[in-house]
């Protein structure tokens, strides 16, 4: 079926479901490039999105800091839900009470569940993110009142998305934390501090989350530049290693969702649905899974996917905007399915605060 025609279908599908349901009154957003809005923009870091091309597909074209060339999940999902158009980073300094009552993203590009990504990344670590989140409360409390700001958090639609930035820095391609873990030990210690960052969201009130598992590493294009230059072929132990992860995650999301009382969690499946893409290509009207649209598409991103790079003639047959980060095209496929799985898995009316 033709992406088109396929988006088509889930978006009938959803518009009925999300009309069947409550919708959530706010998006929060933790994690990394995947899912930052701009949060970079206003701190010192070498890891921008903040100039073009990036933003050459969103409105007007205007960079706004996130590493693509339009939306990412989080604004998709707003969207879809019918919040907003697009999820707003909390350090704007102009960022309306509007936005603050509907949610924000605190994510950072380049952070990660461990402590030395961001030593690494110099940018904002998961902790400062759960700091900021609580300034966030503050200032919501402010516009609503404690009980309605209570209830905002509690039916608010909570995203974690973070954990590839840690196995490329710290294991793979420079390999710190492999001269102390094997990586099942690295993975069970990043599962941990995880799990320790739900545990933090749901004392400061968050009910209803989502978490990400991790793409196929091995797949992304400067990932095939390092490890596979010539035949660009897909690193299979990292992506095995990515599935072991993931296969860990979904148990990990079951047993917390268990343990904490009156919390749905869910675990979101990215490997699959990319797997897919990069395999059978033609079913999204991809031409190009193996590079890039930002000039070579090998080696740009962050400070390199510059105008002086160039991009492609049609960003949206490109699985990949840079050589690390999905086009909106993708963006877009993994957001409906994840529409779905939260329409389809997580109950509105059966959560007790």
């Amino acid at each position: 079926m033709a992406i088109a025609a396929l988006l088509a279908l889930m978006i009938t599908t959803l518009t009925n479901q999300c009309n069947a349901n409550p919708k959530f009154p706010a998006i929060l957003v933790f994690g990394d490039s995947t899912v930052d809005t701009g949060n970079n923009n206003y701190i010192s870091t070498p890891f921008k999105g903040n100039h073009p091309p990036y933003g050459y597909n969103f409105p007007e074209g205007a960079p706004t800091g996130r590493f693509s060339d339009g939306r990412l999940v989080p604004d998709i999902l707003a969207s879809l839900f019918g919040l907003k158009e697009a999820v707003p980073p909390f350090l704007d300094p102009i960022l309306s009470d509007q936005d603050v009552v509907t949610g924000v993203s605190f994510a950072s590009a380049g952070s990660g569940y461990d402590a030395l990504t961001t030593s690494f990344t110099r940018v904002i670590s998961m902790s400062r993110q759960l700091d900021y989140l609580n300034e966030y409360v503050e200032r919501l409390q402010s516009i609503v009142g404690e009980k309605e700001a209570a209830e905002i958090l509690s039916r608010a639609l909570v995203i974690v998305s973070a954990g590839t930035n840690d196995f490329t820095f710290n294991f793979y391609d420079f390999p710190t934390r492999r001269l102390e873990f094997t990586i099942s030990q690295y993975q069970n210690f990043l599962q941990a501090k995880l799990q320790s960052f739900i545990k933090a969201l749901y004392d400061v009130g968050c009910r209803k989350m989502v978490v990400s598992g991790l793409p196929p590493i091995g797949c992304l294009p400067i990932q095939m530049t390092v490890k596979s230059p010539l035949l660009r072929s897909c690193c299979q132990r990292e992506n095995e290693e990515a599935v072991s992860y993931n296969d860990k995650l979904e148990k990990v999301v079951r047993q917390m969702e268990t343990d904490l009382a009156g919390c749905r969690i869910l675990y979101a499946d990215v490997y699959n649905p990319m797997m897919d893409m990069i395999n059978n290509p033609l079913k999204y009207e991809f031409t190009e899974t193996k590079r890039g649209c930002c000039g070579t598409g090998l080696l740009e991103a962050g400070p390199l996917c510059t105008p002086l790079a160039g991009v492609c003639a049609e960003p949206s047959r490109y699985l990949f905007w840079d050589s690390i980060h999905p086009t909106e095209s993708t963006y877009q496929i993994l957001a409906h399915k994840l529409a779905q799985s939260l329409t389809t898995n997580m109950s509105f009316h059966s959560i007790k605060q």
